[in-house]
């Protein structure tokens, strides 16, 4: 590995200042920082940038459906015995071989990491890891987990030797940051920047970029003027009120596509009574209105998806009426997005008993994404048109976490209807599924998401079956009949899909990913 010295450092970057971007330096911003760099501990940015530097044994495409990286292949030997075969081409960049034995230890070291970011969910139900032969990787699973060579596409394959006893403060200084992937570890100044090197050890075509640099420019008006100016090639999170900006100059372009981020009206169904709707005298309802499906189609007829992701979020969302967005593992494609009809909500509202409608409280988030309390506002005015006097009260991040995970004195969640943002790194829309509506179940990990304590006999026997399923083909086609359930039912109402944007220098091209990271692995000159 190499070692970089304050001294040493410094001169590489102002050597790579010195010399054209296309042929030394990719230079990106992100508007999220790092905070970490050990690869099992979870963090978007982070694991972002940690992605050019530690390797998988599967990774994920654009789409997020699973390619083989350090494993060449896998099967299943029994339902709960997975057989991996690794890639012996594959050098950390110390120039020592990648093994079954960094493998097994990568996915033990995983699995017993502690705090509240880790990636121990996704080999929750491995019991034993076994290295018949070093390129020859035996997981062993408490239960049958059709999806668990998908779950790895999460964990970093770490040198045994290495990360052994590594502490953060290891990580962070490049001593345990030792990977098998085409970068290699630079140097990372916090809240700043984070600087890679291309890696001669690696096994593929060398990248054509000798040195990325990573800053972190939080301010989107700041980033957006860092690419205009050229300080920059790349930058994420262009906001949609800046999109004309980068498409009209001359020497960038916007690039433009849909993230695995779903934004969705969660409407409790289950509670008897709710705190926040009361009938049309303001005295509180007997009965929660939101426990009729009537009632919840109203409320989903009665918004314009359309007019919000086009007008609202300036064309920075896709209209939908399910979760997973199209090309994403359990995407229906001919699934219609909802139509808006507002007469047909209203009648559903007299036929369910509420001719006079009543009022409700909604609630949703003011800073999670650029554009959510202004398309919370407009759900407001719509449902009002319907005869849901609605309050709208947009709430910080913070906020809106804590009380949406806590319940009233009489056993409701405190947030009756709420809009809300969801996606799994996984894109499989059966872990939406399983986080948002599942019957909660923390031994299981299931309903971690699940706000509203939904619980449904028949889904969750959909889920089991899906559990269950080793073909993927049948597994695909399983998760398309929970959709639409979901979308018969209404226990939540998807409205969008929240998009990903970049800003790029003309010269380069790239492909948008669903999980919305920048790879400096996917931008290329163009030819």
């Amino acid at each position: 590995m190499l070692s970089f010295r304050p001294a040493l450092a410094a001169a590489l970057l102002l050597a790579g200042a010195s010399l054209p971007a296309t042929a030394q330096t990719l230079r990106i911003a992100f508007k999220a920082s790092m905070d970490g760099t050990d690869p099992h501990q979870t963090f978007t940015p982070n694991r972002n940038a940690q992605l050019h530097v530690w390797e998988t044994l599967l990774t994920q495409d654009v789409t997020l459906r699973p390619q083989p990286l350090l494993a060449e292949s896998w099967r299943a030997i029994d339902p709960v015995t997975w057989e991996f075969k690794l890639r012996r081409d594959a050098v950390f960049h110390d120039g020592t071989p990648f093994t079954s034995a960094d493998a097994a230890f990568s996915i033990t070291r995983a699995r017993a990491a502690t705090g509240p970011r880790t990636y121990a969910a996704a080999v929750r139900n491995v019991a034993a890891v076994e290295t018949p032969d070093p390129y020859t990787l035996i997981v062993r699973t408490t239960v049958p987990t059709p999806l668990q060579p998908d779950f790895l596409v999460a964990i970093a394959m770490v040198s045994a030797t290495a990360a052994e006893g590594a502490t953060d403060a290891d990580f962070n200084g490049g001593r345990a940051a030792i990977g098998t992937g085409p970068y290699r570890w630079g140097r990372w100044t916090p809240s700043q920047d984070v600087t890679f090197e291309r890696s001669p050890t690696w096994r593929g075509t060398p990248e054509p970029w000798a040195r990325v640099q990573i800053r972190f420019v939080p301010n989107d008006s700041a980033r957006v003027a860092a690419l205009l100016a050229g300080d920059v090639d790349l930058i994420d999170n262009v906001p949609t009120g800046l999109f004309q900006r980068v498409r009209e100059n001359a020497n960038t372009q916007l690039v433009l596509g849909n993230s695995v981020f779903t934004w969705y009206f969660y409407l409790d169904a289950m509670s008897a009574q709710v705190p926040n709707i009361t009938g049309a005298d303001g005295q509180p309802l007997a009965v929660n209105p939101l426990r009729d499906v009537r009632v919840r189609r109203a409320i989903s007829h009665a918004i314009n998806r359309e007019a919000i992701a086009s007008r609202v979020m300036e064309g920075g969302a896709t209209a939908t009426g399910q979760i997973a967005p199209p090309g994403l593992i359990g995407h229906v494609p001919n699934l219609p997005v909802p139509a808006y009809d507002p007469p047909r909500a209203r009648a559903l509202l007299a036929e369910a008993g509420y001719p006079q409608g009543f009022t409700m409280t909604i609630h949703c988030t003011q800073d999670r994404f650029a554009g959510d309390a202004r398309s919370c506002q407009a759900i407001g005015q719509m449902l009002t048109a319907i005869g849901i006097r609605t309050v709208v009260e947009a709430l910080p991040m913070p906020i809106y976490l804590r009380r949406s995970a806590t319940l009233t004195s009489g056993g409701a969640p405190e947030l009756t209807a709420h809009l809300a943002m969801f996606g799994s790194s996984s894109g499989m829309a059966s872990e939406g599924l399983t986080a948002l509506l599942r019957t909660p179940n923390a031994a299981r990990a299931h309903g971690g998401w699940n706000r509203t304590r939904f619980s449904n006999a028949e889904f969750d026997a959909m889920l089991d079956r899906l559990d269950s399923e080793f073909d993927p083909a049948t597994r695909e086609a399983l998760t398309q009949d929970a959709i639409r359930w979901v979308a018969d039912q209404v226990p939540l109402a998807p409205v969008f899909h929240v998009g990903a944007s970049w800003g790029l220098r003309r010269g380069l091209t790239m492909a948008p990913r669903a999980d919305q990271y920048t790879m400096a692995t996917e931008v290329r000159p163009t030819p």
